[in-house]
């Protein structure tokens, strides 16, 4: 019996092989409750976390909401425009609802606009809308911490940096606390019309806009 050439039996092998087919990027926005970690494992028992809410596997969050934050949080599976919107040096709009105790002055509003110190840092000029009704937003599962003499106001805050805790050391600097905090949208991204712990795919390009 004939034996096949080593050029043969290395084709034979190749042709067998299963064609992979290459992986489906995705591109997510998700609604992300209170209390929830931006992630899939918990960090202490009993902790939620995105592993809740029957999201696609293999996808990550490009970039992070506090446990005690909402709103937007964009997730992918795509490595490279992960690292690209992490990049410091890639500074793209971030707003946010933010509900603080008091009513800030216009003097207040200003050095949000201008820049305050944190920690030594002082944050890139920001624009900051005191808003003169409540927005329309869900209750929260677990409501605010509330002092009687003391009223609440809210505003609409947009931010091209995003460092730890930003906006709540920025309004803390200021002398009002913030007491809830919403991301509403990320340049052109935005959460209008998707409910709290639902998510949502978008196009690649409409990030690629947003994050210019």
């Amino acid at each position: 019996m004939k034996k096949n050439s080593p050029a043969e039996s290395g084709r034979k092998k190749t042709e067998a092989r299963p064609v992979l087919l290459k992986r489906d990027l995705l591109y997510i926005i998700f609604n992300k409750p209170y209390d929830v970690l931006s992630q899939f494992t918990p960090d202490l028992p009993g902790q939620r976390t995105l592993a809740q809410f029957d999201l696609p596997e293999d996808v990550y969050p490009a970039g992070r909401l506090d446990k005690d934050s909402e709103g937007l949080l964009l997730l992918t599976n795509d490595g490279p425009l992960i690292k690209k919107l992490l990049d410091p040096a890639q500074g793209h709009e971030r707003t946010y609802l933010v509900q603080v105790e008091g009513t800030p002055s216009e003097s207040a509003l200003d050095k949000l606009r201008n820049g305050v110190t944190i920690s030594g840092y002082t944050t890139r000029p920001a624009s900051v809308e005191l808003l003169i009704a409540p927005p329309e937003v869900p209750e929260r599962a677990k409501p605010i911490r509330m002092r009687k003499a003391i009223p609440t106001s809210w505003l609409r805050l947009t931010l091209v940096e995003g460092k730890n805790r930003q906006v709540r050391h920025m309004t803390a600097a200021v002398g009002h606390p913030t007491l809830r905090l919403i991301r509403i949208s990320i340049g052109e991204l935005n959460i209008e019309g998707l409910k709290e712990g639902k998510w949502k795919r978008v196009d690649k390009e409409m990030i690629l806009r947003s994050t210019k």
